[in-house]
């Protein structure tokens, strides 16, 4: 009888938060034990490891995908760039169809999960009266990057139809790890994401907001506090667990997030309670949005553990060690 080869999982954008959370996790987990990983690098390479080879190319260059797909069962597709319109479609589209292409030839390929985004769906540019699901059309807001989002999410929906293809998109908002949510919530110019709160206000009274600890709270037109949806690198991480291998995870989208968007004025009103912080209303043209994440739990049996306060809890509370300097490798 011929045995299987051990599994070996493609992860491409493997430097950044995900990729490097979710190999460590892989790595650390028993039930993955003979799994092994090909980390596809490149401004930047990890040090191989244990049963993780790294290796440099770029998503555009079609040599350097073959080669590392070469023996490969899984791909988790992590690779992408910000509102950089030099590299968009070099990685979205071109780096995206090597890989598919590649994939749909090879003898040894078993899985492909895409990390989509709800930047494919408006997110906060766009009024959402229902909750988003799935079925919602695609509507990008201006600029490249969300386009992108959009482009993959068709690309691989079209291979799956036109060649019975093993895609899975898992599709996530904002993605939070240490004290992002805290360096979002900035009136310094160092703020993390969008908006930026520094230039919403003026220098002036962003240097005093930032002397007083204050923390912004988005409004949307009518005074109510925006919702927008996020996720903790650990439960997308969970998530991409579950549906490896997973027979209802075949040629689905699912939204991962967390079970209800963050209100900012909730998270304002925590932080005030908590912390004695003040709190700076900013009225803004964003609009709330509820990603529904049902079909993840109900396909997956995943479950996120990150709620609001806990979310809010994690970030105030991180201390960064002295080699861990904060550092942003993309615009946006």
């Amino acid at each position: 009888m011929t045995m299987k080869p051990d599994p070996l999982i493609l992860v491409t954008g493997a430097t950044g938060k995900v990729g490097r959370t979710f190999i460590d996790r892989l790595l650390a987990d028993r039930a993955f034990a003979h799994w092994h990983v090909r980390a596809l690098c490149h401004s930047r390479l990890l040090p191989p490891r244990e049963r993780m080879e790294p290796v440099r190319g770029a998503m555009q260059d079609r040599s350097a995908v073959q080669r590392a797909l070469d023996g490969v069962t899984h791909v988790l597709h992590l690779a992408t760039c910000k509102e950089t319109p030099d590299d968009a479609m070099d990685v979205a589209v071109k780096g995206l169809f090597w890989l598919l292409e590649g994939c749909r030839e090879s003898a040894s390929f078993r899985q492909f999960i895409l990390i989509g985004g709800d930047a494919a769906v408006g997110h906060f540019h766009y009024p959402h009266p229902v909750p988003v699901v799935e079925t919602q059309p695609p509507s990008a807001y201006p600029g490249c990057y969300a386009l992108s989002k959009v482009l993959e999410e068709v690309m691989l929906q079209q291979y799956q139809i036109q060649y019975d293809f093993n895609g899975c998109c898992l599709r996530a908002p904002w993605i939070m790890e240490k004290d992002d949510l805290r360096c979002h919530l900035s009136f310094g110019t160092d703020v993390f994401g969008a908006p930026r709160w520094c230039d919403l206000v003026g220098a002036e009274a962003a240097a005093g907001h930032v002397a007083a600890g204050a923390v912004p709270v988005l409004l949307d037109a009518s005074g109510a506090g925006v919702l927008r949806n996020f996720v903790h690198v650990d439960d997308l991480v969970d998530a991409i667990l579950a549906a490896l291998d997973h027979p209802r995870a075949r040629r689905q989208l699912m939204n991962v997030c967390m079970d209800e968007p963050l209100d900012y004025l909730r998270v304002g009103q925590h932080l005030q309670r908590t912390r004695g912080l003040p709190l700076v209303p900013v009225r803004e043209r964003y609009h709330s949005t509820w990603l529904d994440n049902s079909k993840a739990k109900f396909l997956l049996g995943w479950r996120p553990r990150y709620d609001m306060e806990r979310l809010v809890e994690s970030a105030w509370s991180y201390q960064r060690a002295a080699d861990d300097p904060r550092k942003i490798w993309y615009p946006g």
